[in-house]
C-alpha cells in the first residue's frame, strides 16, 4: 500500500475507533435558562399553556414560540447509503447523524435523523407529510432512484415547508460551483465545453438540469448509465419513458453528437468528466482520461473511494481533479451547500427551495473561492472557509424573497447578520463543550 493509499484508508480506521467511543454524534441541549426548579413552571406546565393557546389562535406563531423555525428532519429509508447501496435504515443511521452534525456545526441548524422502516414511496410521502407540524424543513437523504424523484416532486407540491433531496439538489449546487471555477481556470467557455456525466442517477440528473440552467447547451452533455451513453435512439428508450421519465427526458435533449458506447467513448474528446457512479478505483481508467480534451477536468466523486484516484487522473493528463473526499484537494461535497442553503431558507421561512435559489448558492460558492485565488487545487471553498455559509445563506434568502416564496422579508444585512450569529454560536458552543470536557477528546 502506497503512502497515498494509507492516507486514504485512515478515516475509515479512525471511524471504527471513534464511533463506539462517543456512541453517537449528536444530542439535545437546552437553549433557555434553568436557574431553579421554579423555572419548570414557566417552560412546562402550567405556564406553557399560554403559548399553546396563542399558537392555537395563530398557527404561524409556532415559528416564534418554539424551535420549529430552526429544525430540519433528515429522512432516509436506507436504500442508497453513500456508495454502499441498500443497507437498511439502521445501517444508514451513522450517516444521518453525521449529516445532523454538519447541519449544526456549519449551519447552526438543529437536525434530527429519522430512519424509516419502509421502502414504499407512498408510505414515505405520508409519513413525511405527517411530520410537517414539527419541522421547519425536510432533508431527504440516500433514497434510491427513480423513487427519490417522485417523492421529492410530490412533497414539494404538497408541503408548505422546504423539502430538499440533498443527493439531487445539494450535489448539483456544489458541483456546478466547482464546474464554474474549473472551466474558468482552464480558460474555456461554458457554451463550448463537452461534459460527460458518468452515472445517470439522482445526482447527475440534477447536475445536468442545473448545468443547463446555468447556460451549458443541453446537447453538450453526455450522460452514461449502466447500459451506455444516453441518446434518443437507444434501444431501451421507449421502456425508459415509463421506468424513469427523468432519465428519459435527459436522453431526448442531450448528446447532440449521438455518441454511442460506454464510458471510454463518452469521455473521448470531452472537456469535463463528472462521475457520480459506483466506488472505485478502476471505474475510470487512466487511458480514458488521456483521451479527453487538453486541460481536461475530472470530478471523481464516488464515496468512499473515487472512480479513479486523483493522482492517477493527474498522471493521465487531467488539469484539475476533484473528489468527494475531504482528505484530497478540491472536495466536491454537499457539506458546502446544504447548511448555508437551509440557513437562508429557514431564516426567511421559505415555502420551498427553488432551482434558482440553488443556482444563486452555486454562483456565490464559486465567487468565494475566486476571491481567495483559484488554483489547480483550489476551485471551491473548503469547510474551513466558514464565512461561505452566511454568505450562501444570504443569497439564498434574498432569492427566496425575490421569487415570492418567503414568508417574511428582511434586508440583505439583516439576513447576513442573523446567519453569521447563529452559525458562530453553534461553533462556539461546540468549542466550549470540548474545552470544559463535556465532549471528551477522542481515544488514541
Amino acid at each position: 500500500m502506497t503512502s497515498l493509499e494509507e492516507k486514504a484508508s485512515r478515516p475509515a480506521i479512525l471511524a471504527m475507533k471513534y464511533h463506539p467511543f462517543y456512541k453517537g454524534k449528536i444530542q439535545t441541549a437546552l437553549k433557555c435558562p434553568v436557574s431553579s426548579y421554579d423555572d419548570f413552571a414557566i417552560w412546562y406546565t402550567p405556564g406553557v399553556a399560554e403559548p399553546c393557546k396563542a399558537i392555537q389562535k395563530n398557527v404561524d406563531l409556532v415559528f416564534e414560540y418554539t424551535n420549529r423555525a430552526n429544525t430540519v428532519a433528515i429522512i432516509t429509508d436506507g436504500t442508497r447509503i453513500l456508495g454502499l447501496g441498500d443497507i437498511g435504515p439502521e445501517a444508514g443511521l451513522p450517516v444521518m447523524e453525521g449529516k445532523a452534525l454538519l447541519f449544526k456545526y456549519l449551519g447552526g441548524i438543529d437536525a434530527f435523523p429519522i430512519a424509516l422502516a419502509t421502502k414504499d414511496a407512498e408510505k414515505i410521502i405520508e409519513i413525511v407529510k405527517a411530520l410537517e407540524p414539527s419541522f421547519g424543513g425536510i432533508n431527504l437523504e440516500d433514497i434510491e432512484k427513480p423513487k427519490c424523484f417522485y417523492i421529492l416532486e410530490r412533497l414539494r407540491q404538497e408541503m408548505r415547508i422546504p423539502v430538499w433531496h440533498d443527493d439531487q439538489q445539494g450535489t448539483a449546487t456544489v458541483t456546478v460551483a466547482a464546474f464554474i471555477n474549473a472551466v474558468k481556470y482552464v480558460g474555456k467557455r461554458i457554451s463550448d465545453v463537452i461534459v460527460t456525466l458518468i452515472g445517470a442517477g439522482a445526482a447527475n440528473i440534477a447536475i445536468a438540469r442545473l448545468l443547463i440552467a446555468y447556460g451549458v447547451p443541453p446537447g453538450n452533455l453526455r450522460l452514461v448509465d449502466s447500459k451506455g451513453v444516453l441518446h434518443a435512439e437507444r434501444d431501451d428508450i421507449d421502456k425508459l419513458q415509463f421506468q424513469d421519465r427523468w432519465k428519459y427526458e435527459m436522453a431526448l435533449k442531450t448528446n447532440k453528437d449521438r455518441v454511442v458506447g460506454g464510458i471510454p467513448e463518452a469521455l473521448k474528446g470531452a472537456d469535463v468528466c463528472i462521475a457520480m457512479s459506483k466506488p472505485g478505483p478502476g471505474v475510470i481508467k487512466k487511458e480514458w482520461v488521456t483521451a479527453m480534451a487538453d486541460n481536461s477536468i475530472v470530478f471523481a466523486c464516488a464515496n468512499p473511494i473515487p472512480e479513479i484516484w486523483p493522482w492517477e487522473a493527474k498522471e493521465a493528463g487531467a488539469k484539475i481533479v476533484a473528489t468527494g473526499r475531504s482528505d484530497f484537494p478540491n472536495q466536491v461535497n454537499n457539506s458546502l451547500g446544504f447548511p448555508g442553503i437551509f440557513r437562508g431558507a429557514l431564516d426567511v421561512r421559505a415555502y420551498t427551495i427553488t432551482d434558482e435559489m440553488c443556482l444563486a448558492a452555486a454562483v456565490e460558492l464559486a465567487k468565494v473561492a475566486e476571491e481567495k485565488g483559484l488554483s489547480e487545487e483550489y476551485i471551491l471553498p473548503t469547510m474551513e472557509d466558514w464565512e461561505v455559509y452566511p454568505r450562501e445563506a444570504t443569497v439564498v434568502a434574498m432569492k427566496a424573497i425575490e421569487q415570492g416564496v418567503a414568508r417574511i422579508k428582511k434586508s440583505r444585512d439583516e439576513v447576513y447578520e442573523e446567519a453569521y450569529r447563529k452559525i458562530k454560536a453553534a461553533r462556539d458552543q461546540t468549542k466550549l463543550l470540548m474545552e470544559k470536557g463535556f465532549i471528551p477528546p477522542p481515544p488514541e
